[in-house]
């Protein structure tokens, strides 16, 4: 059974911003590695993905309304453009803070945090592949779960750690923070995934 079959806008469109987000994890990961040097170009970078993100969530709204049969559940279909939208938007969000509070040196847990993000758009990315060749889409799920405790153990282990040695009370104001936007990003992946399994379950 094909739950969104190649020939439905829809999935398109998913497929679309799946892409985009996978860019965008891209170039947030390249930036955080690079650091300061490199992280203002990739942030105007993932705010251009962002604005096109956003026509594409708008495109998929419009059809929805105008759709009077959806290949999925039209809430389906809304749950997964919002799920997807956040976590583009999580991606931006993340680079702006960290542009904005001038973070230098960056810590290397930031970068594991960013490779986190880019592991989670890639089994994003594999899923949708996955319902476009009617394939299991589980084992990419159970991924993006596996790595979201991952980041969860990771970015718990870096606040305490800054409570634990960061002097300058703003600095540590501003760490926690981007640690922050960085897991609710992550949340936001797995909220995409926790959608799919639903559609699964929904439609099998």
């Amino acid at each position: 059974m094909r739950l969104l079959p190649r020939e439905e806008h829809f999935y398109q469109l998913f497929v679309k911003q799946v892409e985009i987000i996978s860019e965008a994890s891209r170039l947030l990961l390249d930036g955080v590695r690079a650091g300061n040097s490199r992280l203002a170009g990739c942030a105007t970078e993932i705010l251009s993905l962002e604005h096109r993100g956003d026509e594409i969530i708008h495109e998929i709204f419009t059809r929805l309304n105008q759709t009077f049969i959806t290949p999925i559940d039209p809430e389906d279909i809304h749950n997964i453009s919002s799920a997807l939208d956040n976590v583009l938007d999580g991606i931006e969000d993340t680079v702006h803070r960290l542009v904005s509070y001038h973070i230098d040196p960056i810590p290397a847990t930031m970068a594991t945090m960013a490779e986190i993000v880019a592991s989670c758009a890639r089994a994003l990315k594999s899923a949708f592949e996955a319902l476009e060749r009617n394939g299991t889409i589980m084992a990419h799920c159970i991924e993006i779960n596996r790595l979201e405790n991952e980041a969860d153990l990771i970015g718990r282990s870096a606040v305490a750690d800054l409570f634990n040695k960061e002097k300058d009370p703003i600095t540590l104001i501003k760490l926690k923070e981007v640690y922050e936007f960085f897991e609710n990003t992550i949340d936001s992946c797995e909220d995409v995934a926790d959608v799919l399994q639903n559609v699964v379950v929904k439609n099998s």
